[in-house]
């Protein structure tokens, strides 16, 4: 690796760091992906928390904990939750079985 090289590596690696601390960096892309409402998508379903976590596979705690805004779910639990959300009676009849 020559000089320049290595010096381009040194910038990106600045960039990012201040891309982390929430400052701008130009030429850098930023995709939001929101939230899924937890508490929204599991009323919807029409179940309680605890019948709620049993489908999904999750500690009901842990439901609690994304329900209160004091953790994320990410993931498969994500891509669980976008699928409820989309259709909740055949969600719920296909975790059933």
């Amino acid at each position: 690796m020559n000089k320049q090289e290595f010096a381009k590596l040194v910038g990106s690696v600045r960039d990012m760091g201040k891309h982390l601390r929430g400052k701008r960096v130009p030429g850098a892309r930023v995709t939001k992906v929101p939230d899924p409402d937890v508490r929204a998508i599991r009323r919807m379903a029409q179940v309680s928390q605890s019948e709620f976590a049993a489908l999904i596979g999750v500690n009901v705690r842990t439901l609690q904990n994304w329900e209160q805004k004091r953790a994320r779910p990410t993931g498969p639990a994500r891509a669980l939750l976008r699928i409820v959300a989309a259709d909740p009676r055949a969600a719920i009849a296909a975790l059933h079985r």
